[in-house]
Parts: C-alpha cells; structure tokens; sequence
C-alpha cells in the first residue's frame, strides 16, 4: 500500500527525539567527506545522502517534491541579473557556522578559487563552464557576490547547473599544512589548502574506514552549516549524526540521532526489514529491493503491493536521473578503438532489452531510458522524437547487420573482424583483422535485480555475435577503480564497460558535464565536436529545440549504454514515521523533516 495521508487520522501527536536508523545500498559506504568531491567518488551516496546534511550548498533544490530551488533552505537568496545578462549577484544570508562565525561571501569565494586551480579535482567541473567562464567574480560586500561571465548565457542554466556546484567553506578549512592560509581571498595558496583538506579527508581510492573512523574528532569536519554533524564513523561503517545545534535554516531536526548502516547486499538488507522496524538495530528507513517486490505495479512512480505493509510503508523515489553503462574511450588496447566505432555501441544498445527488464526485473518499477535526458517526472524536455519511440529499439537481427556491414563475420561467437581498414565496409581505425568483438563488463555486486539485467544483456548480445565477460566487484571499489583515467605509469587505464546500475541525477539535463570533452562527470573521456557544439547551444539558449537536438544526437551516437530507469529506491517507512514525503526529485534526504507519532495515531 501506498502512502496516504488522507487514510490518516486528522489528529496525530508528534513524539520529539528517537533515532531513526537507514539502510544504506549495498557496496556504497559514505568515502569522502571533503565536499570538494572528485570524480571518482562523485556520486548520490557522498553528496545527497551524507555531505549536504552537514555542508549546504549555496542553492538546495528539490523540496516540496519540485524540481526547483528552494530558497528557504538556500544559502543563497534570489540571484539579482544585470541589465546586459553578463552579471549575476548573490546576496548569502548571515547564517552561522557551527563554531559561530557567520556564513559570508569570503566562505563561497573560497569555493571558487578552489574551482578556479583544482577544478579537474571536483567531479562536476567541465571545462570551458563555471568559473572557466568568468570574466571577474569577487566581493560587493561582508554578504554579497558577483559573477561575470564571458557571454549572455541562459538563466536558468547557471543556476541550475553553475551556481549549484558552489559550497561554502569556512574559514576553520583554509589552512595549509603549516598553519592558516588565504585561499579565500587569491588563488597562490590554494593547492596547498587542497592538500591540506584532502590529508584530512583520508584516502579516497581505497576501500578502509580507519581514516573515516576520525572525521567525527576533526577540528576541520566538525565545522557544518547543515542541520547535523558527525557523531560517530566506525570501523564497521555504522555513521551516527547528531543535530546540528547552531544550524541557522529552517526545518531543525526533530530527531536526537540518524544513524546509516550498511549491508553487504539485497538480500541480507531485506531480512533485517522482515525483523520489522522495532529494536535499536532494526531499520525504520529502508528500501524494497526490486528483486523482492512481489506484484507489479502499473506506474513506476507509485508504490504496488507491499509486502512489508503490516510495519512499513511503501515509497518510491522517483528521481529525475538517468542510468547507463559507461564506455572506457581512454582504454589503449583494442578493446578502446572498438568502443570508438559509433555502429558498435549502436549494435550494443539494440542487444538490451529495456522493455523486457523493466516488466519482468524491475516489476514495472522501471521504465525505458533511451536518450540523455530523464523521462520521469514528465517534462516537455524529452524531445520529440524520443517521446515516440526509442530510436536504437532492441532488435538483435539490426544488431547483426550493423556488425556485418563494418566487416564481421556474426557466423562464430564471439564475431570476428574479416575486413580491417577506415574505408566503407570497414571495421574502424585500430582494429586488426582476427580481432574478436569481446568486451569486459563489470557491474556491482550484491543487487539481484543488476544482475539479472546484465545477465540478460550478456546472453542477447551474443546472438548478434558481440561477447560480454561480465565480472561482480564491490561497488565502491567498482568506481574507484573503474574511474575516468589517462593512461600513464600509474594508470592502465584498462577497464571495458562498467556500471553502478546508476548514472546521473540532473538538475538541468543540458548534458556539458556527462558528454562535453573532459568534463568530470564523463567518466569514459568520450569526444565528439559536433555533441561539443549541440552541447554549448543548450547553455546559452533556453529554446527547447537546441536541448532536442542535442538529445537526439546523443540518442543517435549512444556515448553510453543506457540500461532501464528505476527508482533510486522502494523506500519501506517505518509506519510511525512521518516527514519523509514528497521524495526530493533530485535525491537529497531530509532526515530532520522526519518524527514519530505516537502509536495507534
């Protein structure tokens, strides 16, 4: 059964403090706390789930269950625009910090200096963008700053996707290993106070929690803007947070402690909800896995059936995101100079059923995902031609022809390239004669639900003669060591194809940081001019038909394999729980909304 608060009683007497304990998704401990967050670490669990209830953004989006900022829970107010659309100001409201100092404009120049020397460093940086293409940025006054840009650029688009990326530090951050710095006000020092933060963050490649272990003592973490801070991190990943007692924003939290645990998989997460929501270690937040939903729902973004009715309540978090495979364009072996065939990657697409997943993995909590840009919630975003019909359908005959056509003989398994050379009817540039049409895709572990997908990818690949190694690898690790790379002495760089079962969670899906060359969130370095172009027409322009055709382009090329699209989550909610609806269309949690009621209310 579905939430429905007019199934409710009209009166319900709320119960302050009680802890409140969330199951996290297997394989994604919390690993960097640093919100200056690199690219290999770059993703929902370290932002939205862990990092922004300690750091608020500049802008916070997504509350009341829309797609737009909210501005009560930003730090930021309103942006005010010059009259020739080159200069946009922000006034930040004087907030506090956790040790008392007030939130200023010192604390988000900060940020930007740190943008403008470590961008590559930052997981959301595309170059050419944000603060690339500032002309001047700087100080009007203790509260107020300003940005030029080099060229009118689309409103919407800069705060949407530029002004988002900031973060205010504090003072207590700027600091280099030697004492305090100021990052805040040049750019000299700033690689130092990078180094600086990132020692204390801990490692961020390596999958160990003894560097963790010690955020929660740090004079440098334990400075938050945001409703909570860290109490504890253990060795075994048990992450305790505490309310934030000087937070300045709205929405104080109601609870005395929210603690995330983690599982080493679906299926073992899933037996401590049947224990039911009762008992300190026992989950009041978690989540339905989709291999274990027991009927089908007509309507990816409303709850079915629930097993777990008689304790939880069932809600999905429909997120306005896409989800594919990405593709290694950096990797130096064959394998490399395969994936840069653009018919290849299109007989790829036409291997996986996405229809097929979607009613029988996912029980139609999922649906098709056949372009760069989210279906759900509806938009007038989707192109076209997209909203008619996938343009690469599953078709493993098409798939075949496309292989044959570039010289592969699909008569053995794996196929193998019979016509090498660029010429027509050729198989591509780097590619040898007797090479086989053989790919490593690896995937994380502990998700029934992903395996079954790229089980069932693997098996219809072959019948167009492509070969699919899959490999399951601990999530985390997965995206460490699967991570964008050049090669060098230190980099093989040497994965195929990979995926979390995740992707990207937009808040304007104009595309500069997943497809734009070099940008951080384009985890396999794949260029192309002409999407470079589409791409820049999107950021300047807020005419539907340029971010159309941009998408349709994207569609067409398939820079990534896109898989089906499901719900972050099938939250399952303590029944006595209250505060947790409408789902942040964007993935952030708002645990300080959330209290109980008392029983039998």
């Amino acid at each position: 059964m579905t939430l429905n608060t007019i199934d409710r009683p009209i009166t319900e007497t709320p119960v302050k403090g009680g802890t409140v304990t969330w199951a996290c998704a297997p394989g994604f401990p919390p690993s960097i706390i640093f919100p200056f967050t690199p690219p290999e670490r770059f993703g929902t669990r370290n932002l939205l789930e862990f990092q922004i209830l300690m750091y608020r953004p500049l802008f916070f989006f997504g509350t009341h269950g829309r797609p737009e900022v909210d501005y009560d829970l930003s730090i930021g107010e309103p942006p005010e625009w010059s009259e020739d659309g080159l200069t946009v100001t922000v006034t930040v409201k004087p907030w506090k910090w956790s040790n008392g100092e007030t939130i200023c404009a010192d604390n988000v120049l900060f940020w930007v200096n740190m943008m403008a020397v470590k961008g590559e460093r930052y997981g959301e940086y595309v170059p050419g963008c944000f603060p690339d293409n500032l002309v001047s940025y700087g100080k009007l006054a203790e509260d107020k700053v300003y940005f030029t840009f080099d060229k009118v650029y689309s409103k919407r688009w800069v705060l949407m996707n530029q002004l988002s990326t900031i973060t205010p530090m504090p003072k207590a951050w700027d600091r280099t290993a030697d004492g305090p710095s100021d990052a805040s006000f040049g750019l000299e020092n700033v690689a130092a106070v990078y180094d600086f933060l990132m020692g204390e963050n801990g490692g961020v490649i390596e999958e160990d929690n003894s560097d963790r272990v010690h955020w929660a003592d740090s004079p440098v973490w334990s400075v938050v803007s945001g409703p909570w801070r860290l109490k504890s991190y253990t060795m075994e990943g048990v992450v305790t947070f505490v309310p934030n007692e000087h937070y300045s924003g709205p929405n104080k939290a109601h609870l005395d402690e929210f603690r995330q645990i983690p599982f080493m998989s679906d299926g073992e997460e899933y037996q401590k909800l049947l224990e039911g929501p009762e008992g300190p270690d026992n989950i009041q937040v978690g989540y339905l896995p989709l291999s274990f939903s027991t009927e089908p729902t007509d309507d990816p973004t409303k709850g079915g059936p629930n097993p777990l009715s008689e304790n939880y309540t069932l809600v999905p978090q429909a997120a306005f995101c896409i989800r594919y495979i990405p593709l290694n364009y950096n990797n130096p072996t064959v394998a490399g100079k395969m994936l840069a065939q653009t018919y290849i990657r299109q007989a790829m697409q036409h291997t996986l059923d996405q229809d097929r997943a979607a009613r029988d993995i996912y029980h139609g909590y999922a649906y098709r995902q056949d372009g760069p840009v989210p279906r759900y919630p509806v938009s007038d975003l989707v192109s076209p031609t997209l909203q008619g019909g996938p343009v690469l359908p599953f078709d493993p005959d098409r798939a075949r022809e496309l292989l044959e056509a570039n010289g592969w003989d699909t008569s053995t398994t794996p196929a193998i390239c019979v016509n090498p050379g660029e010429g027509p009817g050729q198989a591509g540039a780097g590619i040898p004669g007797g090479t086989r049409l053989s790919f490593s895709l690896r995937y994380a572990e502990g998700r029934p639900a992903l395996t079954r997908v790229m089980e069932q990818f693997r098996d219809d690949a072959l019948k167009a003669g492509i070969e699919l190694r899959l490999q399951e690898v601990y999530g985390s690790i997965l995206v460490a060591e699967d991570a964008p790379c050049v090669v060098g002495p230190d980099s093989p760089c040497l994965w195929e194809l990979s995926t979390w079962g995740g992707g990207w969670v937009y808040h304007y899906p104009s595309g500069e940081i997943l497809f734009k060359t070099d940008a951080g969130g384009n985890f396999g370095h794949y260029t192309d001019p002409k999407a470079d172009e589409l791409i820049a027409r999107t950021l300047t322009s807020d005419d539907l038909g340029a971010l159309h055709e941009y998408q349709d382009y994207i569609a067409e090329q398939v820079p990534v394999i896109f898989i089906p699209n499901f719900s972050l989550r099938l939250f399952e909610v303590a029944n006595n729980l209250r505060g947790f609806e409408p789902i942040n269309p964007f993935g952030m949690i708002s645990p300080e909304n959330w209290y109980y009621v008392e029983k039998g209310n």
